[in-house]
Parts: C-alpha cells; sequence; structure tokens
C-alpha cells in the first residue's frame, strides 16, 4: 500500500510539472506570436493599438511620400481597403508603387499602421503567401496557379 502510494505522488508531482512546463512554453510562444492582417481585416475588426502585427498589401500608385526627415509614409491596400503606413528606416531597394509588401509594425491610436520593417518581394513572379491569400479572397489575385 505504501509503495502504492509513494507511486501516486510520484507521478501527482510530474504531472504538475509538466503542466507548468507547457504553461511558460504557451505564454513564450504567445509574446513571440506575431499575426498577419490585410487591410480589409484591419478595416473591419482593428487589432488593439500597440499590438505587434504585420499587415500585407499592394502600395497604391501615388501614395508614396518621403519627407525630408527620412522613411516614407505610403498606403497600402488590397483593393477593398487601404491603411495609412508611416515608416521611419530606409525601404529596401525593390520597394515600389503597385507592389506587394508586408510590413511589421502596430496600429496606432489614429489607425495609421507604424511600421518596423518593410518586406518587399524579390523577383516579378515572388509575393508573400499571406498577401496572395488575402487578394485572392478579395477575388483580385492575378498571379499563376489558379
Amino acid at each position: 500500500m505504501r509503495k502504492s502510494r509513494q507511486r501516486l505522488w510520484m507521478v501527482g508531482g510530474a504531472g504538475v510539472v509538466l503542466a507548468a512546463a507547457l504553461g511558460l512554453m504557451l505564454l513564450a510562444f504567445g509574446d513571440a506570436l506575431v499575426l498577419f492582417y490585410s487591410p480589409s481585416e484591419i478595416a473591419a475588426d482593428p487589432p488593439p493599438a500597440g499590438e505587434r502585427i504585420r499587415v500585407g498589401g499592394l502600395v497604391e500608385a501615388g501614395s508614396v511620400v518621403r519627407p525630408r526627415s527620412g522613411g516614407a509614409e505610403f498606403t497600402l491596400t488590397d483593393n477593398a481597403a487601404t491603411i495609412r503606413v508611416a515608416y521611419a528606416g530606409a525601404l529596401p531597394d525593390l520597394f515600389r508603387e503597385g507592389q506587394g509588401i508586408v510590413a511589421e509594425g502596430h496600429l496606432m491610436t489614429d489607425g495609421v499602421f507604424d511600421a518596423s520593417n518593410v518586406l518587399a518581394k524579390h523577383d516579378e513572379t515572388y509575393m508573400p503567401r499571406e498577401v496572395a491569400d488575402a487578394l485572392r479572397e478579395q477575388g483580385m489575385w492575378q498571379g499563376e496557379g489558379e
């Protein structure tokens, strides 16, 4: 009787330690998770201001403004909705109007997306999967594979 009770306590203790380790792992994973949104999804249900997210779409033609202080401001669209993006860093060499990009950062309280990183496609045939999926849902996808 004593050995079986001791074994039960050992299994219970191991279960508690395993549950605590799993909880800490999920907590760390949640902090590293960055969700992807299209401009339409942000317009329909905006994430909380300050939450780190990625937004992707096409750079709207004629929307790029490059202030003297550096960086750029531009409008990102999925042809259903638009979002204004402010970026303080150096844009990638392949960045241009009409191109698909993904910007990582956070939405500010005034609705402008403050980007900390901008990723541009690396050739004519590549488009980030999330951007292609969002455009496909809007019926605007013009790439191969359809």
